[in-house]
């Protein structure tokens, strides 16, 4: 049986290489729930279900931010999660913030089903 460690080691080497969308390919299940740190609004919500739309939400994330820094620390596995510490410099591509750099420290707490594979992420972070 694989180890929630060796799960995680595998999935941060995705994101080691910026193999951002093959980690969520190779680790997420179908029904995976991702939340986010931000507030709800009337347009939006914190959560996101569902492997398709989890993967367009990171696509349109990527498409529109350039990534000047990246680094990720961890993993640290407990049970069935683990977690990672994730750094980022990056420029918006459009908008009011467009070009300038923005740094942000984020934690991900990722939880895995019976079957291995990522049901559930968590994001806390704090914009520097």
């Amino acid at each position: 049986m694989t180890t929630t460690l060796e799960v995680a080691t595998k999935f941060v080497n995705h994101y080691r290489t910026g193999d951002f969308l093959g980690a969520i390919d190779a680790f997420y299940a179908e029904d995976i729930v991702s939340v986010e740190a931000s507030t709800p609004t009337p347009d939006s919500s914190a959560e996101t279900c569902g492997i398709e739309s989890v993967r367009a939400r990171n696509v349109e994330w990527y498409g529109n931010h350039e990534i000047n820094e990246f680094t990720v620390e961890g993993p640290w596995p407990h049970h069935d999660r683990f977690a990672l510490k994730f750094a980022f410099v990056f420029s918006p591509k459009s908008g009011p913030m467009a070009g300038q750099r923005i740094e942000m420290s984020e934690i991900g707490v990722y939880t895995l089903n019976e079957e291995q594979k990522i049901c559930r992420e968590e994001f806390f972070y704090n914009m520097g």
